[in-house]
């Protein structure tokens, strides 16, 4: 049905065109709030009433002649109906819904994606520091931002994902001491753990059993690959150079295990120090020195912030001569700018609220042709995860938190992935272990996935007995397709592109997994309302098509999540 509802809209559009010039701009159906109204409804009538200084009723009747009168709405309509003070409530033909079957049936995987639009966009996701293993903060992240890149390509754009990491600075010393003492022979809780040595002040040192079986391959001697770095041990435990070095492969490859479990691979890892080592940090702090836009106070160099809506100017190099952390930023978003990405998005953690607005001052500052609001962020909060209505808080793995692979572990990667996409990225979740193992209807990775597989289990059923071939259902006569059951499924089915469209715009994936809910109980309420594998053929058929079509949809939104469907549970 998208074909009928753009020949639909396009009809629309040339009907308020002549009503008022320019006015076919505004052509949209919205949802009828009753459902017993119609299947669209019109409000434009109303909106021009004013501005034609015409009575929205009789500006109704005049566009209901109009709409009639086309070839379009005499084709697919069944009827078009003035209400109240100018509403046009339409109804469509079951053939115009049987169209939504055929269309999907013969686009496939591709039913709902848009045509490549030639548009680059890159995301930038998980960039976890290489200090410990991905906890389950970074999980929703990078359930997130995955489903955002498919959204995104489902829309035509060329997508380009992206894993940015801090391989220098302090966390990376405390790192390469964690792991130095611990080859060392001490422990956390000897006398010696707490006090950094280049920082007496500091206790941030890592004490999960991971930074032992660092130490334990590095005094081994032994070699690890990850995506991105290659490196052998020394073996020596005063080598701080190799231990950082090895430190630092060994968790990459480790986090590269992570997102390996999650079905998770990147386009490019890009590094920090890359930054510093290309002259990029040095020459965004340039351009903003020749701006006009610092001065300095106190023996540090400010951002004029507060020019581009900061609620103060931020410091950008401090008295010891290092850079805050989000010059850096700045710096790097420049560099995407430059390698030609005009779309970009930043998926993090809501501790990272005020970075926003200092790193777009920066790049606005910076002058080199950036539109204010880039990069677009979309921020999640962190995750509590309970098992037997009690929170779960320590990894044998991490120490103190419960990591990505961990959860995995206890459940699946396709629980993961639909749970942590079912909220809006900024509200507060709580990933439930039970209820992730459950296999009933509460849970609703499961409840969609039942769905798939008792629509494959049906097809499975006819073609055993019957000797059918799925591909010819494409061609089956659909109109037996005219009860209420079937018409609403098939209304549902419809509005799967504008929810994928609405849900890429909106870097919403979640958008993703309510629809995929309420398809699936549609399509459970569709089996207990009608038999499929009836004895008349014709009609066995026209069911059959319908449910492969549900089977399809539910197979290309789960992928869009990251998620499986399984033929059989």
């Amino acid at each position: 049905m998208p074909s009928v509802k753009h020949d639909l809209l396009a009809a629309l559009a040339g009907a308020l065109d002549t009503l008022s010039p320019g006015a076919g701009a505004r052509a949209a159906f919205e949802s009828p709030k009753v459902a017993a109204h119609g299947d669209f409804a019109v409000t434009a009538a109303m909106q021009l009433a004013k501005p034609l200084r015409q009575n929205p009723r009789q500006l109704g009747e005049a566009l209901k002649q109009a709409l009639e009168a086309t070839e379009a709405f005499r084709r697919w309509t069944a009827a078009v109906e003035l209400a109240g003070p100018g509403f046009l409530n339409i109804r469509l033909t079951p053939e115009a819904k049987q169209q939504t079957v055929r269309e999907i049936l013969a686009a496939g995987e591709r039913y709902g994606d848009q045509p490549a639009t030639g548009e680059r966009v890159l995301v930038e996701f998980v960039s976890a520091n290489p200090t410990g293993p991905l906890h389950v903060g970074h999980g929703r992240q990078a359930a997130l931002g995955d489903a955002i890149c498919n959204l995104l390509a489902t829309q035509g754009a060329q997508v380009h994902r992206e894993y940015y990491y801090n391989d220098a600075g302090v966390q990376i010393q405390t790192l390469t001491h964690s792991t130095q003492l611990r080859a060392k022979g001490f422990k956390p809780g000897d006398d010696c753990w707490p006090t950094d040595p280049e920082n007496p002040a500091s206790k941030a040192f890592y004490n999960g059993d991971y930074i032992q079986d660092i130490a334990d391959d590095f005094l081994a001697k032994k070699t690890v690959k990850a995506t991105d770095r290659e490196t052998t041990a020394s073996g020596d435990p005063d080598d701080a150079a190799s231990i950082r070095e090895f430190a630092v492969a060994y968790l990459r490859h480790e986090q590269d295990k992570d997102l390996q479990a999650f079905n998770l691979a990147f386009d490019e890892y890009y590094l920090e120090s890359s930054l510093y080592t290309s002259g990029r940090v040095q020459r965004a702090v340039d351009r903003l020195v020749a701006n006009g836009k610092t001065y300095e106070q106190d023996g540090a160099l400010w951002l004029r912030s507060t020019d581009y809506g900061d609620d103060k100017d931020r410091v950008m190099r401090k008295q010891d001569g290092s850079y805050t952390y989000f010059v850096p930023d700045v710096a790097y978003h420049i560099a995407k700018w430059e390698r030609g990405y005009r779309t970009v998005v930043n998926i993090q953690g809501t501790d990272h609220h005020g970075t926003i607005a200092r790193v777009r001052a920066g790049l606005q500052a910076s002058d080199v042709g950036i539109p204010q609001g880039y990069p677009d962020y979309v921020l999640h909060t962190m995750v509590r995860v309970v098992r037997g209505g009690q929170e779960v808080k320590i990894s044998k793995r991490a120490g103190s938190y419960v990591t990505l692979r961990d959860l995995i572990e206890w459940t699946s990667t396709d629980a993961v992935r639909f749970f942590l996409l079912s909220r809006k990225p900024d509200t507060e979740y709580t990933f439930d272990i039970d209820l992730a193992l459950a296999q009933n209807n509460d849970n609703p990775v499961y409840y969609v996935q039942y769905a798939h597989a008792r629509i494959c289990s049906v097809l499975a059923a006819w073609q055993e007995k019957h000797q059918g071939d799925e591909a010819a259902l494409a061609g089956a006569d659909l109109s037996a397709l005219d009860t209420p059951a079937a018409q609403a499924l098939m209304l549902l089915l419809a509005k799967y592109p504008e929810m994928l469209t609405a849900a890429a715009q909106d870097f919403a994936p979640h958008d993703v997994t309510f629809y995929l809910r309420e398809l699936a109980s549609a399509y459970h309420s569709y089996y207990d309302a009608e038999r499929i594998l009836v004895d008349d053929p014709a009609v066995r058929a026209a069911r059959l098509a319908l449910v492969a079509a549900v089977a399809q949809v539910l197979r290309n939104g789960l992928a869009v999540l990251g998620v499986s469907a399984p033929r059989k549970m």
